[in-house]
Parts: structure tokens; C-alpha cells; sequence
């Protein structure tokens, strides 16, 4: 599970972590490297990366070598056009010989950055489909105008075949329109965009085909669907596996010589079997393989060096069931991870004090850990969107046997914190100094704070009923769970608890989070949404579900209020302690949910409170919002890593830059990473 970053304000923070000489120091860093659209591309440092042993630089290679063969992977998931269109795009930006300082090329390229943002034609976040800036007519004479040779055709297509196929998909708003459909009331497989599913499969179909292979009485279920793509061959659903020799095996084998080189040169013989499980994994396809390698990976906790790699987030499937393929490689920050092990160590603690009802409480929590770290490479649904916290894996029952890994990436958090300082998003949305002022104090802390226990124990705590489905509460459970994580998280922030080991510096700090949370939740998200949109992203769902419930809830004693000033209306918290009270209640009822499968009860909690917008202060919102003239989403760009060798050929070391721009990273990346066919 992950935990997605808030609007852009966050914190502001004033200074950086302690750094190696030959890192960037952080007054010298340039954070921000591109905008368009309603994006701003960002940068990262990875602090520390020179201290570490030259093997130790060699894994981080292998395994950021590793992470970026999956390059093609997600734009396939996302769309069976996606390769064509962004192949297509890119033969035309490097080979027009028209105008290239005419409006329509500018708007082209702003499209084409777009795609590489979304990883293919929808939005990274809302999932709409977005609709180019240029015009058709432009698009089919710059293809026109190019070497065939130099575009994705398929066997015996013509230039004006692909121009015909691909126009709809581009500029027909009505053609795919939704990369994943929420909405209740209809068929979310037929009317998602997304290429987990062939043609001409219905919802009811799919649930049908794993539901049979499902046994109730399975104690250690494997994760039907993670890793494979559901197809009719002449009329029989049948499973298409990821894996070498199958779906996506040239990338995967690609991903698997580097892993194999990661193995020799892996920090201790644990991790040398997390990494030989994985590559048995992609060769198998097989899910008990998976559920082997995901325990073997949970139980390292004595390598400094870590990977995630593979199909783990179910967030794309409307059914949440199939994953995105994702890589993120890192390292521990090991004075930062003080801080999460104090919580990891305490997690008896938490689980015996929550609110929630007794019987769903696990009696011993096993193998919570937990770590700040600092990343060295994004890729697949981790780039060039990025979370800011990972907990894994996600299976219920290796959860509740094995524990969970949760991390919070900090050098991502400072590259926000960075980008923020000054942009005015406070004085515009903040009711006063008083709450401006604690953020400035506290925000970052209480923000990297609420990320540790959202991951840590969020989604760690409670347990499901034996004999409930882990896929029970279908296409509401990605929201209900981000819910019960963030409530968590929420609910011991205010806890003298926190104070007393020393994670916050005194009993008023927990405000910080309350308030920018609920503000973010009733008021400030909505920048995110276009107008006459309703919520469908399921991080965003759960945050304005949190916050309208403890609004509604609140009411009779006036804990939370809106107030106008001046015609434009502002937030205010103003009982803490009976938000706390509030936040404790919902935590009780959704863990009941989760743990009962409750199909109805979370459909009802999500559908009341997480879904409408109120049009009219959404209206406000954004005209306000307009005014500072902010990129609502970031994005990043990796560092780049070369290695160094000496006249015998030997590595003698990996140097770290920080000069490409995202333009270069992404036209690279198609170059060198780019291993699949056009459709798959």
C-alpha cells in the first residue's frame, strides 16, 4: 500500500538532512527542472549515496538497472494503445522538420510530457483521459511528414492506417475515457480503459472466474489475478501470465539478468534469496512463488540496501485485484529510522489501545518494521509520480503471520518541502497566523510522522474475520483501506503516547496534521479535480471521506466550521481533542468493515461522504488557487548513474548526476529500456 503525497503545500521545511561532501547541498540544489500543464517536474537528491561500500554501489546499479527495464511494462496496463501513441509521439518530436516554434508543436510537446506523466494518455491521478492541445489535422501531417521507418507500424500498416487507428484514441473524448472507472451503478471492467482485460469481458464475468477459484477455507489464499491479464479465446476466459516466455517476457527477462547480477554482489545471504525468489518468480509466474519471496523479503530487516520489484498494487484494477508493475530501490537512512523504530517497536502498544472493537484486533503483532530511506530510483507506477510512504506486501495473511515492511521516503519529502518554501499556498488557504505558524514549526515533522504510522501500523493493525475474502469490498476496498490507514495514523498523532517517546516535541504539534489534513480533505484536494468532476482516485476518496464524516458528526458541537472572510471561506478546527474523539469512531467503523467484508457498509460510507463535490466551493477553490499560479501535481526526474571502471574493465566505482532534464530522461528511457512490442 501506498501513501500519496498531499498538495503541494505540505510542509516548510528550513533545512537539509546532514549530507556526504560530494552531495548537493540543499541551498545549492536546483529542486524544480520542468512545468506544463498542471505539472512541475522535480529533482531528488540521494544523500549519502558516496559514503556507501563500492559493492553496496554496485547492487544500487543492478537494481536501479533492474527497475528501469520495466520502463514499457505499465504503459501497456494502462492501455493497449499506450506504446503505439507514446512511440508514435516520440518519432515525431525528435524527427519534425516543420515549425518547431509554432503553437502546435508547443502544445504538442506539452502532450507528449503529458503522456510520459500519466505513463500514456489518462492522467496520473484523476484518470481522465486528456485531450491534446493540437489538432487533428496538425497531428496527421506531422506524422505524415516523418520516415515510416521511424514509426511503430505493425506488419503490412500503412502511415494513414496508424494515423486512423490512433486519431479516436487521441481526440475522441468519448474513446476510453476513463483509465479506471469507480463509479457505482455500472459496469467497471467494461468501462475502464485499462489493458488488464481483454475485449468484450463484463465485471460479472471476471468476478465469476476467480470467485470459482477461490476456497473459503484457505488459510494462506494466494493473490488470485496479481500478475496476469484476463482474456476470450474463443470464448473461454483464460489468463495471460506475466512472467519470462510469457506476457511481457522480454522486459521481464531483461529485469532478470540484472537481478541476477544484483545476487552477486548482495549484502548478505538473505538478501541474496529475497533476489534469486524474485527472478524464480518472473520465470514461474507462479503466485505461492510470490507469497514465498514476499515472506522471504519481509523478514530481511539486516541489509541496508532494499528493492521493491514487480506487479504489487491493485490500485489500476476497478476490482483491485490485478497489479501495476513498480520498482523503487533504496537505501536506509539510519539516523532518520530511529525514529520509525520506535514506533515498530511500541506496535503492541498501539494494536492493545485502538479504538476499534476487540475481536479484530490481532492478539500479537509480528514482524512490524519500519524505516525511513532514501531512494535512488522511481520506476513503473512509482515514476514519475512517486509515493512518499510504501507498506508491503499486501496480502492479509503474510501480514498477519509475517509482518510488513513500512518505509517512508524522505529525500522525496525534502524535494516537496524544498520545492514549497515560500509559495504563498499557506497565507492564501490557512484561516490564520496561528495555524501558518504551526505548520512552519511543525508541519514537516507531523507530515513525515503521519506517514510512518499510516504504513507502519496503519496498514499493518486489525485482522480480517476468518473466512472473510480479502477482495470482499470489490472496488471500494483500495479507498476503505487508505482510510483505515490514514485514521490510524490520525488517531494516535494526539496521543500522549507520542509525546512520551519522544516523537513529537510537545502535546500541541499533532495540530499541524489535524489541520492541514481536514482543510486538504474538505477544501484544498479539489484542485486536483475538474469542474463538474466528481472524487474517483481512491487516496483522495478516503481523505474527503474522513473529513466530511468528522464535519457531519462534528456538527452538533461545532468541531469543525467553515468560515467566510472577505467572500472566501476558510476552515476552522476548533475542538482538537473531539476531532480526536471523531477520528477514533470512524477508525472503529471502518476496521469493522474491513474485517467483515462488509460490501454494503463500505459502498455507503464511500459513496456518502467521498465521492460528490460541492460544486461551488469547488469553483472558488480553484479561482483562488489559480491566483498562485501552482502546478497542483509533481512529478520527477532520476538521478543518472554511471559506472566507472578501470583499464582491466573492473568497477571501481558509480558516480551519481544530476543534470538530465525530463525531456532527455524520457527520450532516453524509450531508447534504452524500451524492450516490448507495440501491442502485447
Amino acid at each position: 500500500m501506498k501513501k500519496i503525497t498531499l498538495i503541494c503545500m505540505t510542509s516548510m521545511l528550513m533545512a537539509g538532512a546532514t549530507t556526504s561532501a560530494s552531495t548537493p547541498p540543499v541551498e545549492n540544489f536546483k529542486y524544480t527542472v520542468d512545468k506544463f500543464a498542471d505539472i512541475e517536474i522535480l529533482r531528488y537528491r540521494v544523500p549519502d549515496f558516496e559514503t556507501l561500500s563500492l559493492k553496496q554501489k554496485e547492487l544500487i546499479y543492478f537494481l536501479n538497472q533492474a527497475a528501469l527495464e520495466g520502463h514499457d511494462i505499465l504503459y501497456d496496463q494502462n492501455n493497449k494503445h499506450n506504446l503505439c501513441i507514446r512511440r508514435t509521439l516520440e518519432a515525431v518530436y525528435i524527427n519534425y522538420k516543420g515549425d518547431r516554434k509554432s503553437e502546435e508543436f508547443a502544445q504538442f510537446t506539452t502532450y507528449l510530457k503529458r503522456v510520459w506523466m500519466g505513463t500514456g494518455i489518462h492522467h496520473h491521478y484523476s484518470e481522465d483521459k486528456f485531450v491534446p492541445g493540437f489538432t487533428a489535422a496538425f497531428f496527421k501531417k506531422a506524422v505524415k511528414s516523418i520516415d515510416a521507418k521511424k514509426l511503430p507500424l505493425s506488419k503490412g500498416e500503412t502511415v494513414d492506417a496508424l494515423i486512423t487507428k490512433l486519431t479516436p484514441v487521441l481526440f475522441d473524448p468519448t474513446v476510453y475515457p476513463k483509465r479506471t472507472n469507480q463509479a457505482a451503478g455500472v459496469d467497471l471492467i467494461k468501462t475502464s480503459a485499462n489493458n488488464y482485460y481483454g475485449d468484450n469481458i463484463t465485471q460479472a464475468e471476471v468476478e465469476a472466474f476467480y470467485d470459482k477459484m477461490k476456497n473459503p477455507n484457505d488459510k494462506e489464499p494466494v493473490s488470485y489475478g496479481l500478475n496476469s491479464k484476463l482474456v476470450k479465446e474463443k470464448g473461454v476466459l483464460v489468463e495471460k501470465t506475466y512472467k519470462v516466455g510469457g506476457l511481457y517476457g522480454k522486459a521481464i527477462a531483461r529485469i532478470v539478468g540484472w537481478l541476477e547480477k544484483a545476487a552477486t554482489v548482495a549484502e548478505n545471504d538473505k538478501q541474496k534469496d529475497v533476489i534469486n525468489s524474485l527472478t524464480e518468480f518472473y520465470k514461474t509466474g507462479s503466485l505461492k512463488t510470490y507469497d514465498e519471496y514476499s515472506i522471504k523479503w519481509v523478514k530481511d530487516l539486516a541489509s541496508q540496501v532494499d528493492f521493491v520489484n514487480g506487479f504489487t498494487e491493485t490500485y489500476g484494477d476497478p476490482l483491485g485485484m490485478k497489479a501495476s508493475w513498480e520498482s523503487i530501490v533504496n537505501f536506509k537512512n539510519i539516523e532518520a529510522t530511529k525514529r520509525t523504530q520506535i514506533i515498530s517497536s511500541n506496535a503492541q502498544w498501539f494494536e492493545d489501545h485502538s479504538p476499534i472493537d476487540a475481536k479484530f484486533k490481532k492478539e500479537t503483532v509480528k514482524g512490524v518494521s519500519a524505516k525511513v530511506i532514501t531512494a535512488t530510483i522511481l520506476a513503473g507506477d512509482c515514476y514519475p509520480a512517486t509515493p512518499i510512504g510504501v507498506n508491503l506486501p499486501n496480502s492479509n495473511w503474510i501480514r498477519h503471520e509475517y509482518g510488513s515492511k513500512s518505509v517512508t521516503i524522505e529525500n522525496i519529502t525534502e524535494a516537496y518541502d524544498q520545492a514549497s518554501l515560500g509559495n504563498g499556498f499557506a497565507e492564501e488557504f490557512m484561516l490564520s497566523d496561528v495555524e501558518r505558524k504551526r505548520a512552519k514549526e511543525f508541519a514537516s515533522l507531523t507530515n513525515n510522522l503521519h506517514t510512518d504510522l499510516h504504513e507502519c501500523l496503519g496498514h499493518g493493525s486489525g485482522k480480517l474475520l476468518p473466512g472473510v475474502d480479502p477482495d470482499a469490498l470489490k472496488a471500494y476496498g483500495s479507498t476503505i483501506e487508505e482510510a483505515r490507514a490514514d485514521l490510524f495514523g490520525l488517531y494516535y498523532m494526539a496521543d500522549p503516547k507520542i509525546v512520551e517517546l519522544g516523537l513529537l516535541p510537545d502535546k500541541e504539534a499533532f495540530k499541524a496534521e489535524y489541520y492541514s489534513y481536514i482543510m486538504n480533505g474538505l477544501m484544498t484536494q479539489l484542485t486536483r479535480i475538474q469542474p463538474g468532476k466528481d472524487i474517483e482516485e481512491a487516496h483522495m476518496r478516503n481523505r474527503q471521506l474522513i473529513a466530511s464524516w468528522a464535519f457531519e458528526k462534528g456538527k452538533a458541537e461545532n468541531v469543525i466550521e467553515f468560515v467566510t472572510r472577505d467572500g472566501e471561506t476558510f476552515v476552522k478546527v476548533n475542538d482538537y481533542q473531539k476531532l480526536r474523539t471523531l477520528f477514533g469512531q470512524l477508525l472503529a467503523e471502518i476496521q469493522r468493515i474491513k474485517s467483515t467484508g462488509d460490501f454494503e457498509g463500505g459502498k455507503n460510507l464511500v459513496e456518502t461522504y467521498g465521492v460528490k463535490v460541492n460544486h461551488a466551493l469547488h469553483a472558488e477553490v480553484l479561482e483562488r488557487y489559480k491566483k498562485l499560479n501552482l502546478a497542483p501535481y509533481r512529478g520527477f526526474v532520476n538521478p543518472v548513474y554511471t559506472l566507472v571502471k578501470n583499464t582491466k574493465g573492473e568497477i571501481t566505482d558509480v558516480k551519481i548526476s544530476y543534470n538530465e532534464n525530463y525531456i532527455d530522461q524520457h527520450l532516453r528511457y524509450s531508447k534504452e529500456y524500451s524492450s516490448l512490442p507495440t501491442y502485447n
